[in-house]
């Protein structure tokens, strides 16, 4: 495997790791709703010349997937994007990486729920310890201040559209749409972008403003993070698979700590490398243990019995 394979993933990450800076400098300067629109408006605008010839090829197709791809549009483009820039008002970026990186754990486990996949010893264990470990981090070192203090608004807002993101990958896997991965992304942003309209005009004036500190964030929000990293991710997953692929994850707090600490002045605390690392620990160990926790029997007459 030639060593570009391995590049493709690790600037995917690199570049999520900036898309959650962005969101920690947009919070302070533009509204959620008014930056999701935005980098949707500029995804479709980039795309729209390169796409639009395939999509009227492939009409047929996406006639028939139209409403799965507006469902996956809401989830992944409106919801888990406004979401993130929501819970980035009242969090930390470390955090919000460290509950990103349980995606994985998360769509395992629904897999499990939704798609009748079976349960592994890495999947019951991890979950026990991410579970474990993000309430030392939420709980800030303190798991019984949970009892009396409640999640933080913007750690819950987190795990909710990490969920999200999770339940869109489950749908992916479920469905299997016959869409070429660029027409999927762009019929997707069309969708997020209708949906998020109607916000976007409710917005009160001067919440929406384009000017040089938040057209930057947009910039890169749009193109860095929505085309950029798509492409980065797709050749991966095609050189390496996505089981090699889902493990890069793991390096998203890793990269977005150091972001935030040379680019915010974040303050590391014991409580992230303790909590991240149990954490990130658990998802490891979903990813990579997937011996069966139930056998299951099966008889097969006259030539005796097999365990899956």
């Amino acid at each position: 495997m030639p060593f570009r394979a391995y590049l493709y993933p690790l600037l995917a990450m690199l570049l999520w790791a900036g898309n959650v800076i962005v969101s920690k400098l947009a919070a302070s300067s533009i509204a959620p709703t008014a930056i999701t629109f935005y980098r949707l408006v500029l995804v479709l605008l980039v795309m729209t010349p390169f796409i639009v010839r395939p999509l009227w090829r492939n009409r047929t197709v996406l006639k028939r997937h139209w409403w799965q791809l507006a469902v996956c549009g809401l989830m992944s483009m409106a919801l888990f994007q406004s979401l993130s820039y929501r819970a980035a008002d009242s969090t930390t970026a470390t955090n919000m990486a460290i509950v990103t990186a349980l995606a994985p754990l998360m769509t395992a486990i629904l897999s499990v729920l939704l798609l009748g996949e079976r349960l592994t010893v890495g999947m019951a264990a991890g979950g026990l310890l991410s579970f474990g470990g993000l309430l030392y981090l939420v709980g800030r070192g303190d798991v019984l201040a949970l009892l009396h203090e409640g999640v933080h608004a913007g750690d819950g807002l987190m795990l909710l559209a990490t969920l999200i993101f999770a339940l869109y990958g489950v749908l992916l896997r479920r469905w299997r749409l016959s869409v070429p991965p660029w027409q999927m992304i762009y019929c997707q942003a069309l969708a997020a972008l209708l949906c998020m309209l109607p916000f976007f005009l409710l917005l009160p004036a001067g919440h929406a403003a384009l000017d040089a500190t938040t057209l930057p964030l947009i910039a890169y929000a749009g193109i860095g993070s929505s085309i950029v990293l798509s492409f980065l991710w797709i050749q991966g997953v095609k050189l390496l698979g996505p089981n090699r692929c889902s493990i890069y994850v793991n390096l998203l707090p890793i990269l977005t700590a150091l972001l935030a600490i040379a680019w915010l002045h974040e303050s590391m605390h014991g409580y992230h490398l303790i909590g991240g690392g149990i954490s990130l620990l658990g998802v490891l160990l979903a990813q990579t243990v997937q011996r069966p926790l139930f056998a299951r029997r099966a008889s097969v007459s006259g030539l005796g019995q097999s365990m899956f």
